[in-house]
């Protein structure tokens, strides 16, 4: 069946002929069985009946079960305003069939109306994406939300049932814990339902703004704080001898800080500076980095420099710094030990100390590995959306990095937390079902700081 163009003219093609026609009436579908048309009426010219009972068939997407009739219809730009306001497609044959959607069928037809003045016109350019691809998405947001919450959420408990873990140190691990935790609890039940509930954004224009600025400054204030991290690992190892120590009060000074910044890094899009929209697949939402206007592209290199440059530059000086203080360090022992004739100079404890801080150190370098390797996709994503060729910037390229950055709030409690000796042991005394061993040493017995808190 298709239209030509002129007034509600549709024709019917059938093994006995053409027949034109006017056709009128509502469209809906029902599952993936098919498309069916529901109280629809096709009037044709050459008889004055109707053959809606024909029109209530499902079209199946292989071939109509029917053999004397095929059904078919293509979207030209005229047509009438019931068809084209509707959210349901139109009847299809079966080469024109993609993942369920007929052809012409674009992503920006599946969303409400309330949310379409938000998207923006790129994604009106691709066609809605494989349906297993929504399912797949959403089974691993449910992972990623289940082991962040348990993860998360272990380290904030031992935190605040063990005084032994309350340093200043363990203040940055807190806050990370508790920004990660908080990034998925506001994230991944609306992603997950926008998946289920048909592979778009079903919560309307408010929703998605509060769900794009809940993500931002969550993720920010992580990102922020694994460089907080990284300069106290940097005060401890390399200023050990010059006062360098953080202190309680100095810590949540920076931590008040790492929220300050990203909320006010996160606000600007609510004054007119860029906007918070639906992007990729239109399950979520983010600022805008595809309008090229200046106002966006001008807050996209605010952002990249602001949020991934900087705080990047940071964490590099903070642990080539780490690293050289360590090797120069062994350096200086291994000569001295060979002036003196001995294999090791420093006692067991300097040495188990210094292992610890080691350990550490590997631990935080090794995490900041894999936040390159989390952040830098999205940051790509975003660079190629604001100056590069957006043809390449698909739904699924764009909705991929942003599920990856998310996956940060898993691991960061592995590898702050749960890898410290302290917090093994923390977890060793409150669930020692999670057969979790570790021995006590001097670096994992209770110190006093100078300012008398417990470390």
């Amino acid at each position: 069946m298709v239209r030509d163009g002129r007034g509600g003219t549709f024709w019917l093609e059938t093994s006995h002929g053409r027949h034109e026609g006017q056709m009128s009436g509502t469209m809906t579908e029902s599952g993936t069985a098919g498309i069916y048309i529901t109280d629809a009426r096709l009037k044709l010219h050459s008889s004055p009946t109707t053959i809606d009972e024909h029109l209530r068939r499902p079209f199946h997407h292989t071939a109509s079960s029917d053999p004397s009739y095929a059904l078919k219809a293509t979207r030209t730009p005229k047509m009438t305003n019931s068809i084209m306001n509707s959210s349901m497609p139109l009847p299809y044959s079966s080469s024109q069939v993609a993942f369920g959607y007929p052809e012409g069928y674009s992503l920006l037809d599946l969303v409400p109306d309330d949310v379409k003045p938000l998207i923006h016109p790129h994604w009106s350019n691709f066609p809605p994406v494989n349906p297993m691809w929504h399912y797949l998405l959403a089974g691993i947001f449910i992972i990623l939300g289940i082991l962040s919450f348990f993860g998360n959420g272990m380290v904030m408990y031992l935190f605040s049932c063990k005084k032994n873990l309350r340093s200043p140190a363990n203040m940055f691990v807190v806050n990370l814990a508790f920004s990660d935790f908080m990034m998925m609890v506001t994230q991944f039940p609306i992603y997950v339902v926008n998946c289920f509930e048909g592979g778009y954004w079903t919560l309307g224009a408010f929703v998605c703004q509060v769900y794009a600025f809940t993500g931002s400054v969550f993720g920010l204030t992580s990102l922020l704080t694994l460089a907080a991290i990284g300069y106290d690992r940097y005060c401890v190892i390399v200023r050990a001898f010059d006062g360098g120590h953080i202190s309680s009060g100095k810590a949540f000074i920076m931590i008040l800080f790492c929220w300050g910044y990203a909320i006010a890094v996160s606000i600007w899009p609510f004054f007119g500076w860029n906007a918070y929209i639906p992007e990729g697949i239109l399950t979520s939402c983010s600022f805008d980095y595809i309008s090229r206007d200046w106002g966006t592209r001008s807050f996209g290199i605010f952002l990249f420099v602001m949020c991934y440059v900087l705080p990047l530059l940071l964490i590099i000086f903070v642990y080539s710094q780490i690293v050289s203080a360590i090797r120069a360090h062994e350096r200086a022992l291994r000569e001295q030990a060979k002036k003196m004739n001995v294999q090791n100079l420093r006692s067991n404890a300097d040495q188990n100390k210094q292992s610890a801080e080691v350990r550490i150190a590997k631990v935080a370098v090794g995490n900041v590995f894999l936040w390159l390797l989390t952040w830098t996709p999205y940051a790509v994503v975003v660079m190629l959306g604001l100056f590069g060729d957006q043809n390449k910037l698909t739904p699924l390229v764009s909705a991929l990095p942003g599920l990856i950055a998310k996956t940060a709030s898993v691991y960061n409690p592995i590898m702050f937390a749960i890898s410290h000796p302290r917090f093994r042991l923390a977890l060793m005394e409150v669930w020692p079902w999670f057969c979790i061993h570790e021995e006590k040493d001097d670096d994992t017995k209770s110190t006093k700081t100078e300012d008398g808190e417990t470390k």
